[in-house]
């Protein structure tokens, strides 16, 4: 490790490149206890990521002396034009917030951006063209985020939250709560007919590798079905999400497994299944699906949810995430939402070209997804284009 980049107006502040997660364990973990540190930038998360991917990481951690301001890990990616360095994982995560000190807010705003801009060029420049962090928000639970002090555009995607009060009665009061626990008994009573069903939390990691991989199958069907792409079938991501499961830790939850199971005639069946991450009081969730062939107007992805918010209100979560991605489901529980931004970066003369480019794909990505008809019909010829190919390889 060396010294790298120092901030002209702030010669206390001092950047450094790093490849080897091990040498900043101890710092890492130091930061993963802010809780306005993103889970998905955390040391485990990071860990099994680049464990899964054989990622080429830098990490760049600032300081003023000894005292640790922030830690940002990337990951580089190598293009056929461009090499991009991203923060690690941000293909499968919700909320990217980098490693920040509790108190980073001592540093001025116009120094924090000196540093973060100028110092991130020179300490970046000889490994990556353009320097993207995605998914960024400019407020995040109630306060503005460190990142926001860098210019950045809109993400074409939003996240969506619903806060927990304590107990099922009080959550609902924040929603339609008659009509919230109609469709609960509804669903029930239907399910009633085949046997009964039973909420499964998988508190074994043979349970939960089990679980994870009921999702695959039917979230791979589901997609098929609907002729989308499935961001979850190939092999280095699904070795991601396995080895979350083996590296359990104590306190949060890198990914915990619930589901619905079935009794009676079709005993054992699961019909529904999420995957949960959380870090202190903030849980997201960061998967689903349902098998429709069976019980499908049970709504059992919607009971899953019920009986998902219920316990963990009784568990000391203030905050259940969604996630990014606008769905109508989500928008049914959530009362919250909470836009996010993509932060480019270019580091040398052709890391201008990419860094237009992104901003051009972002912003044409956002005016698809705010015109309606547009949009359906881009989602028609995607799945025309995928249902095309899938045909010529079977020839």
């Amino acid at each position: 490790m060396r010294p790298l980049a120092q901030s002209r107006n702030a010669d206390r502040i001092t950047l450094s490149v790093h490849h080897d997660m091990a040498e900043l364990e101890a710092d890492w973990r130091a930061l993963d206890a802010n809780r306005l540190n993103s889970l998905h930038q955390s040391f485990d998360w990071c860990a099994a990521w680049k464990s899964a991917h054989e990622s080429r990481l830098l990490v760049v951690r600032g300081a003023i002396g000894k005292q640790l301001l922030f830690l940002l890990p990337f990951e580089v990616e190598i293009g056929r034009f461009f090499r991009t360095a991203r923060l690690i994982a941000t293909g499968h995560s919700n909320l990217n917030t980098g490693l920040f000190a509790a108190d980073i807010e001592r540093v001025p705003r116009d120094e924090l951006r000196r540093v973060l801009t100028g110092g991130l060029r020179r300490a970046l420049r000889s490994h990556a063209d353009v320097a993207t962090l995605e998914k960024t928000p400019a407020v995040w639970r109630g306060l503005p985020h460190p990142l926001a002090a860098l210019p950045g555009i809109a993400n074409p995607n939003a996240s969506f939250q619903l806060g927990l009060a304590g107990d099922m009665d009080r959550t609902l009061v924040q929603l339609n709560a008659k009509r919230r626990r109609k469709k609960m008994r509804l669903s029930e009573r239907r399910l009633a007919e085949l046997g009964g069903y039973d909420y499964v939390i998988a508190r074994e990691p043979a349970e939960a590798q089990a679980l994870l991989e009921t999702f695959f199958r039917q979230k791979t069907a589901r997609l098929e079905a609907q002729g989308l792409p499935d961001v979850f079938d190939n092999s280095e991501t699904r070795a991601f999400f396995r080895l979350l499961i083996d590296r359990q830790c104590d306190g949060d939850r890198l990914l915990e497994l619930n589901a619905i199971r079935l009794k009676g005639e079709h005993q054992g069946r699961i019909i529904a299944v999420t995957g949960l991450s959380r870090k202190g009081d903030h849980v997201i969730c960061q998967f689903g699906s349902i098998d429709d062939t069976i019980a499908a107007d049970s709504s059992p992805g919607e009971l899953l949810f019920y009986r998902v918010i219920e316990r963990l209100c009784g568990e000391g979560v203030a905050l259940f995430d969604f996630g990014i991605g606008d769905q109508p489901y989500k928008r049914s529980w959530c009362t919250m939402e909470t836009g996010l931004r993509d932060i480019t970066l270019p580091l040398t003369l052709r890391g201008y070209a990419a860094a237009g480019l992104h901003r051009a794909v972002v912003r044409a990505k956002r005016a698809i997804k705010a015109n309606t008809t547009l949009y359906a019909f881009v989602q028609r010829r995607r799945r025309q284009m995928l249902r095309a190919a899938a045909e010529s390889a079977e020839d």
